[in-house]
């Protein structure tokens, strides 16, 4: 079986992707304050810095293995930019929508920014549709 060769457009979406796991390792960090008590917090707060982080790993995760296959299928032009950039997009936008929505003291309910994560997701179905017609076409 010959070896995977990466595209150029996918090891640097990826290199990028790698280095936000650093981001993510903070923000567990910044989890185990939550959880000691050492930030103040509502426990709505408290529910959406859990769906963020949650959601940032996760989603980071998905991004890797769909750069990969999006190389593996050599899906063309849009769709493959699409395949190759939507997860990682929701993974920006999802986890941003938690944290960015639930900012501020004594918070009890999502903000507007919570548009983030709905347009997260439509970014995830689009980059998940995308590559898996496309998979399933070549």
């Amino acid at each position: 079986m010959p070896a995977l060769v990466l595209s150029t457009e996918t090891r640097v979406i990826a290199g990028i992707v790698l280095l936000t796991i650093v981001t993510i390792e903070f923000g567990g960090y910044f989890m185990t304050r939550i959880a000691r008590g050492a930030v103040p917090m509502t426990e709505f707060q408290k529910t959406f810095a859990r769906a963020g982080h949650g959601h940032a790993g996760v989603l980071v995760t998905l991004s890797l293995v769909c750069l990969v296959l999006a190389d593996a299928a050599a899906l063309p032009g849009a769709t493959g930019w699409l395949a190759r950039l939507g997860v990682p997009v929701a993974a920006l936008l999802i986890p941003g929508g938690f944290f960015f929505s639930s900012m501020g003291r004594d918070v009890v309910r999502p903000n507007k920014l919570i548009w983030l994560v709905w347009t997260g997701a439509l970014a995830l179905a689009a980059g998940v549709v995308s590559l898996g017609v496309g998979l399933l076409t070549t």
